[in-house]
């Protein structure tokens, strides 16, 4: 018996570690089946929130219009919904993208944040270039972090110009003149927002920095 001990140890020791390995490789599986938001689906048109980003400015702070976007979210109606995450994604001058995350529990008045296209350290702003295009995605949780469903928007910032396109080139408003010293976004908004917005139709939105409306024509595919 004494000579066959080592060798039932081994085998013991294999099985033991065989077992922890498929055990932690179940529960890996698990845990990533249920964080990866590649899996999530997207939302039905049934449960479409309001979604905007309206060019605006930090307050007291010179030089930040059109460096920050008023982010919100209306009309939620996502049963068991109880927190979102948020991720803006934007393209700079120099060919690189910077993100912009977050967390927000769900009120009844929606959600709203003010997203800085920078970074901000010790109270000073540094402002990306060149900041045009990028992408929001949202994506909702229930009380125990399950998420229930998601949305993507592009968005287009703009200024100095008469055209305003959405970044799928499915939507655009052309202005009457142009509009000077004032940024828009362009961007699809799903449900139809109770944020004052320069058009809205079909599902897509203008939003300018200063709230005002604008004349023009829609050209919409």
């Amino acid at each position: 018996m004494k000579k066959y001990l080592p060798i039932i140890i081994g085998v013991l020791v294999v099985v033991l570690i065989a077992v922890g390995f498929l055990i932690k490789s179940k529960n890996k599986s698990s845990t990533s089946e249920d964080d990866d938001s590649s899996n999530v689906p997207t939302l039905s048109e049934s449960q479409w929130p309001a979604i905007s980003l309206t060019p605006t400015e930090k307050v007291g702070v010179s030089g930040s219009m059109g460096h920050w976007l008023n982010f919100k979210v209306e009309k939620i109606n996502v049963t068991g919904a109880t927190s979102m995450d948020y991720l803006m994604v934007y393209n700079t001058s120099d060919g690189g993208q910077q993100g912009v995350p977050g967390t927000a529990k769900i009120t009844g008045d929606g959600i709203e944040k003010d997203l800085l296209l920078g970074s901000e350290s010790s109270g000073k702003f540094r402002y990306d270039a060149g900041v045009e295009t990028g992408v929001m995605t949202i994506t909702f949780r229930n009380d125990k972090g399950k998420m229930l469903g998601k949305l993507s928007s592009e968005f287009h910032l703009q200024s100095g110009v008469a055209e305003l396109t959405s970044v799928d080139g499915l939507f655009k408003y052309t202005l009457d003149k142009v509009a000077k010293s004032v940024y828009f976004v362009t961007m699809k908004t799903y449900a139809e927002p109770s944020v004052a917005s320069v058009v809205w139709q079909g599902g897509y939105g203008v939003f300018s920095s200063d709230g005002k409306e604008y004349t023009g024509t829609i050209l919409a595919e």
